[in-house]
């Protein structure tokens, strides 16, 4: 009965965050955020989506959270506008910074007065707990709002790191330049109770948002860019995982699935729990080319989503790089072989495409964001 519970355990993790024996590697990145969130040094972690920045934020969150130091995570990627932020912000930061409902409402009512909170509660305090407020013109209210975890960090004479998700949706706000320099003022006074990590998806928007010097928010912490986890330590990864469910698959398979994907944690997971699927006993040649076509098939609907809209410019631009053409792109050579145009389009192109989270542009080396979109794009797309 054991040997059946575990072959029915699900081995592999992907589209959502992982924990536990589903997460592997980044130890020395899990030690760099942890000494920065124990010491109340600020973070902005950047990678592109879905190469697994949720999921080390959580894991290092459960791993230092005590009770003199508390980790409050919230995502803002729902919030259209100064006045969401402000309502996800002062609800999550007193959620989880109280142990229970009364304490939830009393912390609402003491730190909040100002703004005369209504306070819900349903059958399940828990899940069904919520503040709504309004908020006036008057920017000492908004202060109050982001002061509040200051607030409560010296009232419990504990330290708080707000973990902020997707925090580049505040550039879609309206005035959100005042908005980032209102975050700046009032968060930059509080080092020495709160910190914050803040972290995103959208990589060109972020590098803009922290790396700009004309933005607020430049200099405001310690900026790493989350590099991808190494086969080395996923090729063992792959086989414990297959092993713990009762079959096998060889270092080499295991390779091919991290080599196939360049190693983009999401799609290993996937790929690998594809290839885990097919295999009766121990995953075979045929098990992962059956894999890789589910891959292609499961993704192609996103993908020709992605496709749609673009002009044949930029299908072409994205056959070049599909080519392994990662630079220089204005050759006379290369304009005359994918159909460019003119050396004028190669710059709107690498902006608009980077803008759609198509391309990734590193130190003026240009790639796919998406390592299977690529593998599809050049299998089902025609150049025009």
């Amino acid at each position: 009965m054991k040997k059946k519970e575990l072959l029915m355990e699900n081995p592999f993790i992907y589209g959502m965050a992982t924990f536990g024996k589903w997460f592997t590697d980044r130890e020395e990145d899990a030690k760099r955020l942890s000494a920065n969130f124990i010491h109340g040094i600020n973070t902005i972690l950047i990678s592109p989506r879905r190469w697994g920045k949720t999921s080390l934020v959580l894991k290092t969150a459960k791993q230092v959270s005590n009770k003199n130091l508390k980790i409050v995570n919230l995502d803002i990627f729902p919030c259209r506008s100064e006045e969401d932020f402000y309502h996800i912000f002062a609800n999550e930061i007193i959620r989880q910074t109280s142990n229970k409902w009364e304490e939830w409402a009393e912390n609402a009512r003491q730190f909040l007065s100002a703004l005369t909170p209504t306070i819900s509660i349903g059958n399940d305090p828990v899940n069904d707990f919520s503040i709504s407020f309004n908020i006036s013109k008057k920017s000492l209210l908004k202060e109050d709002i982001l002061n509040l975890p200051l607030k409560i960090a010296i009232k419990k004479k504990i330290r708080i790191v707000v973990c902020i998700d997707e925090f580049q949706q505040i550039i879609e706000f309206p005035d959100h330049k005042n908005f980032q320099k209102k975050l700046r003022s009032v968060w930059q006074l509080q080092a020495q109770h709160v910190s914050y990590c803040l972290y995103g998806s959208k990589k060109h928007l972020m590098y803009t948002l922290f790396s700009s010097q004309s933005m607020p928010f430049y200099k405001f912490g310690d900026v790493f860019f989350l590099q991808k986890i190494p086969v080395e330590y996923w090729i063992p990864f792959i086989q414990q995982r297959f092993e713990e469910t009762g079959k096998l698959i060889s270092s080499d398979l295991a390779n091919k699935i991290c080599q196939t994907v360049e190693n983009h944690s999401s799609y290993v997971q996937q790929f690998s729990w594809l290839v885990w699927v097919k295999t009766e006993r121990e995953a075979t040649e045929i098990d992962f080319n059956d894999a890789y076509v589910d891959l292609l098939n499961q993704n192609s609907m996103l993908y020709h989503n992605y496709v749609e809209g673009l002009t044949s410019l930029q299908i072409n631009f994205l056959h070049a790089v599909a080519d392994g053409v990662h630079d220089r792109f204005s050759r006379k050579e290369i304009i005359s072989k994918y159909k460019l145009g003119t050396s004028a389009n190669i710059s709107r192109m690498k902006k608009s495409l980077e803008q759609k989270e198509l391309i990734d542009i590193s130190a003026k080396i240009i790639t796919f964001n998406d390592p299977v979109f690529r593998i599809w794009f050049k299998k089902s797309v025609a150049m025009f």
